[in-house]
Order: C-alpha cells, then structure tokens, then sequence
C-alpha cells in the first residue's frame, strides 16, 4: 500500500509538472505573441525620405518666351540667323534651404504672314487701341512682337505696349546696327512687368524666411487658401436721418462678377452682402474748424476695425478667410466725414484697407437743403465710385499690386474684365510657390510629430493622403521647371488638400493616446494574477530538478 502511494504522489507531481510547462509554453508560445499583437500600434509607412528633400525647396520657375520680329526689323545677315532659341537663369538664394532660378527660355523667329498682316495696320490716334495678332499663349509664357523704328502700329512717343492678354509690342531703338542685343534689355523690362518678380516670390516665401523689407505690411495679401468668403456690409449708423437705398446685386454682377470669374481659377469664391443699422465707428470723429467738417486721423484708424467687426458675424461661421468691404454712412451729426492720412492729407477716395482683414469707405450725403424737413432722406448711392475703391482693394488683398511701367509704356485698358491674362499667371506663380512651401512645412511638421510619438497611430488612408500629398508637391515643383503653370497650379493645390486632410486627421489626436507608465497600470492587474502562479511552478519545478540532479550525484559517488 505505502508503495502504491508513493506512486501515485509521483504520478500527479509529474501531472502538476507537465500542467505548469503547459500553462506557461501556452502563455509563452501562444498568449504573448498574440496579445503583442492584438495591442501594437498600427503605424503604416510614410515617405520620411522625400519629406526630407521637401524641406528643402529649390524652385525653378520656367517662362517661355516667343519673340516675333516683324517685317524690316533685322538687316539680312541677322534675320538669316531666325529662327533660335537661347536660356536665361537668374538665381536669388533665400536661406540654406530655400533658392528661387528664374529661367527664360527664349526662342526668337520671323513674324507669319497673318501676323505681319497686323502689324503692319497704323494705330488708332488719340485712342490708345492697339490691335495685336490673336494668339493662345498658354499660362505663363509670354510673346514679344518686336517692330521697327519707323512703324506706324504704335505712337512715335510709345517705346512700349503691354496687352491685356501674354503679348506686348517695342519699338527698336533707332540707329542700332545689332538690334537683336539693344532689345536686350527692353525684353527684360517686359519679363519684369509681365511675369513673376523676385519680390512676388519672396513674398510667397514669407513664411520660411523674416521679413526682409519691414514697413511692407499693408502689400501683405490674404494667404493661399482652398477659398475665400467676400461680404460687403453696409453700415447705417442714423438710419432716422438716412434711407440709403444701394443697388448691390447688380453693382455685384456689372463689376466685382467679371474679376471673379477670373479668380474663380485661384479659389472658390462666394459673395454677399448686409445691411447693419445703428452700427457707429468705434472712435469718436475730430471736428476740423476751418474746414467744417469731422476728421479720421490716420492713428485713428486701427481703433475703427474692432467694434465693427463684433456686429459682423461673417468670420466667425466661415471655414475660408472673410473679406469685408464696409461702405459706412456719417450720422447726420459727424457730416461730412474725411480720412486724413499719415501726413495730414485728405485721402482722395476718403477709404482704407487693413491687410488680410479688408476696406472701408466713408460715403459723404451731400447736405440737404436749408428748407428741407423732412427726414429720413433718400440716399441713392453712386455705385461706380463704390465699386471703383473696392475692387482696387480687393485686389491688393489678393495680393495684385500695381506694377510700375517703363517710360514710354502704353498699357492696354482691361475694360470691364478687372484683370488681365498676364496678372493673373502673376498671382499663379505665386500661389504655387507658396502652395508648395506650405505642402513642405505642414508635411514636416506631420512627420517630425509621428516620429517624435511612437505610439500614435498612422493609418492606411492618413499614410495614402501623405503619400499623394509628396507626389503632387513633387509633380508640381516639375511642372514649374517645365513651365507649365496650370498644371503646376492644380497640383499645387490637390498638394495642399491631401496635406491637410492628413495633418488635421482625426485619429492623430494624441489625446486618443495613453502613456507608457498608464498602460502598465492597465495590464499589470490582467497579467499578474495569471503570471504569478505559472512563475511559482516554473520555479518549484527547477528547485526540485537540482534537488534530484543533486541527489544523483551524491548517489553516484556513494556507488
């Protein structure tokens, strides 16, 4: 009996033996790689490498020019020559990390007999109207007709003539053997006005580098943005004294609809329009003596935006930046109201812009009759003046500044459009350049993030909006270098979207997210209490297995 217990107590430490291995090869083999599993971080791969080379931004911005000698402009051996092409590169480093080469592609040739056709008519006198040959230049090239002395297609006093689409006219200088060198120069004074500058660029760039030129804040456009909001308020302080009627939706579709169908290509843009009462300035006006009338100072003038701005409401419901074009109407007891700038001098057009905020014009009500009693008056506004100060505005915002011509320049009117070819491949290079320069820094700051928290989840369509954000970054920085402007503009612009979607993606919120010392404090009670038994066995076990190794030896030696 005593025999057949101990065998039996052998038999079920062997059983306990073989279950505690069990428990912990299951634990070891099976639980740990499953839970390490079920509980990493899913973090899918991202371009790290071309988000690097992002950072740093070498632009080469590409503009094809054509120049077309006309008729009897060159001597015979020159125009033999024709046609050629030769390349022009000016570089203008910014920073260790930022450069921006200017290459011009010039190709020179004769003028086709259709164009000769026109070029050869005899301008209108006295009415500025040049008619130039009808052309589809795409966006950012440039075409530069080149004519003699002697013709007759511009005024004598007219050295230069810049079109509203990509083409201008220059006269050769006279008495120049090698004409082909003198227009040199005037084909570069072109470029200038016509395409990019080294300030538009630098502009763009602000971002990246400080502000090299301080005082320059009021050329400060909005920022490039998917869209823009633009309101025009109408502030009404005395409505008792004023009915002031305004015909905006057709002042709208006559001379702010022609310049957005245009800019419509940059952004989505959407207009309208209010009407606020009893909405006063937020500074009291100074009554000027010997002029009878009240005065705004320029000092003034930053106190006048904020308490404004509270009773208009656009901003604060708008996912794109608001411009706000204000036409305010004195009270009765502050008329007439004028604008006086830094120099004391009354502003002609009595109105103001505050960079990436908007404008505001004082209308003056001419004063009513010394019989006149009856009140409210009817005011009916002169729309045009209106118009004329806001849509100037509404393009230094967008950042369309007036560019200074050349002596002996003639300039083609826009007429209604607001906006020509050439400023609008203006606002384009600028709008990719900064595009691009917005894609890398978001991207960078993404990446240095994730790598910064390991434990933050990447998912797979976070990772596809980084990837497709790098390629179209990419595609447009090549399409720059290839001159094709709108299609580096449109790639531009998927760029800054994927970028976004990307960076602003829910589940990168790192309050989503535990530290390292919580999650001990969440497993440890899971794993503890199973652990512990299976670590007890392991070690009973190993303590037993040097005990019988032990008493083996001893038995050994006693033999």
């Amino acid at each position: 009996m005593a025999a057949c217990g101990e065998a039996m107590d052998a038999a079920e430490k062997a059983r306990g033996k073989y279950a505690a291995l069990s428990f912990a090869t299951i634990a070891v083999v099976v639980g740990l790689p499953l839970w390490w599993k079920t509980t990493e971080t899913n973090r899918a791969s991202l371009p790290y490498s071309e988000i690097s080379n992002l950072d740093s931004l070498l632009f080469q911005l590409t503009v094809p020019i054509s120049v077309v000698f006309a008729k009897g402009t060159l001597l015979g051996d020159q125009e033999r020559k024709l046609p050629f092409k030769e390349d022009q590169e000016a570089e203008t480093p910014l920073n260790p990390k930022t450069s921006v080469t200017a290459h011009y592609q010039i190709s020179y040739r004769r003028a086709t007999p259709q164009e000769e056709q026109v070029l050869s008519r005899v301008s209108g006198q006295g009415t500025g109207d040049v008619a130039l040959p009808a052309q589809e230049a795409p966006a950012g090239s440039l075409t530069i007709y080149v004519i003699p002395s002697s013709s007759r297609l511009l005024p004598q006093e007219i050295t230069m003539y810049i079109g509203k689409q990509r083409s201008a006219v220059i006269r050769a200088p006279r008495g120049t053997a090698e004409v082909q060198a003198a227009v040199g120069a005037q084909i570069q004074q072109v470029t200038r006005v016509m395409s990019f500058s080294a300030e538009s660029i630098t502009g763009a760039l602000s971002d990246r580098m400080p502000i090299l030129q301080p005082g320059t804040e009021w050329k400060r456009p909005f920022k490039s943005s998917l869209g823009y909001e633009i309101t025009f308020s109408l502030l009404n302080p005395d409505p008792k004294a004023h009915d002031v009627h305004w015909d905006i939706e057709e002042a709208i579709r006559l001379y702010v609809e022609p310049l957005l169908d245009k800019l419509r290509l940059v952004a989505e843009i959407s207009v309208d329009s209010q009407i606020l009462y009893y909405a006063a300035l937020g500074v009291v006006p100074r009554f000027d003596a010997p002029s009878s009338s009240y005065i705004l100072s320029a000092h003034s003038l930053p106190h006048v935006i904020n308490p404004v701005e509270a009773r208009l409401g656009s901003s604060a419901a708008s996912l794109y930046p608001v411009l706000n074009f204000l036409l305010y109407i004195p009270e009765r007891s502050h008329s007439p109201l004028y604008i006086q700038d830094k120099n004391g001098a009354a502003v002609p057009t009595n109105a103001f812009h505050s960079p990436r905020w908007g404008g505001i014009m004082v209308y003056n009500v001419e004063p009513e009759a010394a019989n006149e009693t009856s009140f409210p008056r009817r005011v009916d506004m002169d729309m045009a003046r209106v118009m004329e100060v806001f849509l100037a505005q509404l393009r230094l915002l967008f950042g369309i500044l007036p560019v200074p011509l050349p002596e002996g320049t003639l300039l083609e009117s826009f007429g209604n459009e607001g906006l020509s070819a050439w400023e609008l491949d203006r606002l384009l290079w600028t709008r990719t350049v900064e595009n691009v320069a917005t894609v890398a820094t978001t991207l960078t700051s993404l990446a240095q993030l994730l790598e910064k928290i390991s434990n933050i989840v990447i998912q797979d369509d976070v990772a596809s909006q980084v990837f497709h954000a790098v390629e179209s970054a990419q595609k447009a920085l090549q399409d720059l270098g290839t001159g094709h402007l709108e299609s580096a503009f449109q790639a531009s612009k998927e760029a800054i979207m994927s970028s976004e979607r990307a960076f602003f993606d829910p589940s990168l919120l790192h309050l989503l997210y535990f530290p390292d010392d919580q999650k001990f404090a969440i497993y440890i009670p899971l794993f503890l209490p199973m652990a512990v038994p299976i670590l007890l066995s392991l070690v009973k076990i190993l303590r037993e297995a040097r005990q019988n190794k032990k008493a083996e030896k001893e038995a050994t030696k006693m033999d």
